[in-house]
């Protein structure tokens, strides 16, 4: 386990983070908000070099999509590099981060053989909670023809893996967010959902609907938003006028812990979205990706075995069977699903509050990240010394 280190002080050090948008805003939200943290947290040189700027440009308003390099809030954006990277400002970086498998631009890859000393090449993978991930954390992966070693780094939720992107003030603006959230009335319940399209969704508006005297939905423009505006305006698919439909455009990543700190239960779908629902301390519903083979559940799985390991049986079994019947849009399970969950809410959320102060007592991502960079950067430049 390496020793934390301090984000007070400027690091004389580079990096380049390699982004390709596969699918949503997830892969290139995670690589955004990591960024960063590393240019105004640690004051790291830090260049993003992303294949799709209108997706990042919808996250980060200030970024110019026409631009093909620009600064924006201390981090050079860039464009995927092309076929000839001979530009003097194309350097290799001290560290070299692949998200998630993007795979660097060859061109690239033989440019970091001929710095004087190695760069720190890691592959920054996708979170899971899944048993394997520690043994697999910080592994290297020699390159089959190269000179170069490929670091793995996990992110995850216990010591020993990379952990989770956490900023610095993060809880201390939570904390004072949430004492000013205004509402209309005193029993309010406020609920976002942010997800994939969900044939479940008109079954679980009702069930919020008559069960909560007064509650505001919030839904994110896209598919659900037309969803949830078909089922408001259908006035034979509701049982009273007790719930509030708010459709609203999606906010920039900035603007994204606010909103999470002014619900009383999330409903989100990503990685970003994830973990940051976790730091906001509600209780939450995750809308995992699926995959056709059906490897996202057993990862689903795998995280709430750990999540509710401290929660009591019963709560437990709330959890379980409203995750459950969200990711599989079990219509006519979710009611009884959501029903059961809210039985349980004051449970819940002293334990959204006891989880994310239990993560937040490991260190951040992007501090080990730095903290493994300098280590492999003194080893890398002491090997070359000897080789030499």
């Amino acid at each position: 386990m390496f020793c934390a280190i301090s984000a007070e002080h400027k690091l004389n050090m580079t990096c380049d983070i390699f982004c390709r948008v596969i699918d949503n805003f997830g892969d290139v939200g995670v690589t955004w908000r990591l960024a960063h943290q590393l240019g105004n947290e640690f004051e790291i040189t830090t260049r993003l070099f992303v294949d799709d700027l209108v997706s990042l440009a919808v996250l980060v308003p200030a970024l110019d999509p026409l631009q093909s390099s620009q600064i924006v809030e201390r981090v050079e954006v860039r464009g995927w590099p092309g076929d000839d990277i001979t530009d003097i400002t194309l350097a290799v970086a001290d560290c070299v981060i692949e998200a998630f498998q993007c795979a660097l631009p060859p061109q690239y890859v033989n440019a970091m053989t001929l710095r004087r000393v190695a760069p720190v090449w890691i592959n920054l993978d996708y979170l899971s909670a899944e048993s394997w991930v520690i043994a697999h954390h910080l592994l290297p992966s020699p390159h089959p023809q190269l000179a170069l070693n490929k670091y793995f780094f996990f992110p995850g939720f216990e010591r020993g893996t990379g952990g989770l992107l956490r900023e610095r003030d993060l809880f201390l603006r939570r904390d004072a967010a949430q004492l000013t959230v205004p509402r209309q009335h005193a029993n309010e319940l406020r609920v976002l959902i942010f997800g994939y399209a969900n044939a479940a969704l008109p079954e679980l508006l009702n069930a919020i609907e008559c069960t909560n005297a007064k509650a505001v939905v919030t839904i994110p423009h896209g598919k659900l938003g037309i969803d949830a505006t078909v089922w408001q305006n259908d006035k034979s698919l509701r049982s009273s006028d007790s719930l509030s439909v708010n459709i609203q455009p999606f906010v920039p990543q900035s603007e994204f812990d606010g909103l999470l700190w002014s619900q009383d239960v999330c409903f989100i779908r990503g990685e970003d979205s994830f973990v940051r629902t976790q730091w906001a301390a509600k209780p939450f519903v995750w809308q995992i990706y699926p995959t056709s083979d059906g490897a996202h559940l057993t990862k689903l799985n795998a995280f709430l075995d750990r999540y509710c390991a401290d929660l009591n049986s019963a709560a437990a079994a709330a959890v379980r069977e409203l995750w459950r019947t969200w990711n599989s849009e079990d219509a006519v399970a979710i009611a009884p699903a959501w029903r059961e969950f809210m039985r349980h809410c004051t449970v819940l959320n002293s334990h959204a509050r006891a989880w994310a102060d239990q993560l937040a007592a490991q260190p951040d991502l992007a501090t080990n990240l730095v903290t493994f960079m300098q280590k492999s950067a003194k080893i890398e430049g002491f090997m070359h010394k000897t080789v030499a």
